[in-house]
C-alpha cells in the first residue's frame, strides 16, 4: 500500500500559486533592471550632452541651435524623472510582490512539511508493522521446531 497525502491537490494549488508570485516577481525585477538601465543610459546622455554644451562655450553657435540643444536637455530631464517615477513605483510593487511570495512560500512549505512527517510516520509504521510480521513468522517457525 503506498502513501497517500490527503491534502495532496491544496499542496499542489500552493505549489502553483507559489510559482506563479514568483514568476511575477521575476518579471518585476526584470522591468526594475530595465528602468535602471534606461536611467543610466538617460544619465549617460545628459552628461554628454552637458560636456558638449560646456565645451561648446566659446565656439559661435546659431540661435537655433542653442534653443533646440536646451529643449532636447530639458527633454531629456522630463524623460527621466518619468522614468524615476515609474522605478518607484516598481519598487513598491516589488516589495507588495516578494510579500505575495513569501506568503505563498510559507503556505506551500507547511503543506510540504505536513506531507513529509506523514510519510515518514507512515515509513516508520510500514517497517514495525513488516518488522512485527518477520517477528511472528520467526516465532511459529521456533515453535514447531
Amino acid at each position: 500500500m503506498a502513501f497517500k497525502f490527503p491534502l495532496a491537490t491544496v499542496l499542489r494549488v500552493r505549489t502553483i500559486r507559489e510559482e506563479r508570485e514568483e514568476r511575477m516577481l521575476q518579471q518585476i525585477l526584470f522591468e526594475i533592471g530595465q528602468t535602471v538601465r534606461l536611467i543610466e543610459h538617460i544619465d549617460n546622455e545628459l552628461s554628454r550632452r552637458n560636456v558638449r554644451r560646456g565645451t561648446n562655450t566659446f565656439v559661435t553657435v546659431e540661435g537655433n541651435d542653442v534653443h533646440a540643444s536646451y529643449g532636447e536637455l530639458a527633454s531629456l530631464y522630463h524623460h527621466r524623472k518619468e522614468v524615476g517615477v515609474h522605478l518607484e513605483k516598481l519598487e513598491q510593487l516589488r516589495d507588495i510582490q516578494v510579500k505575495a511570495y513569501e506568503t505563498a512560500r510559507r503556505d506551500r512549505e507547511m503543506l510540504t512539511d505536513m506531507r513529509n512527517d506523514q510519510k515518514d510516520e507512515y515509513a516508520f509504521n510500514m517497517a514495525k508493522r513488516e518488522q512485527t510480521s518477520l517477528d511472528n513468522i520467526f516465532g511459529a517457525r521456533y515453535k514447531r521446531g
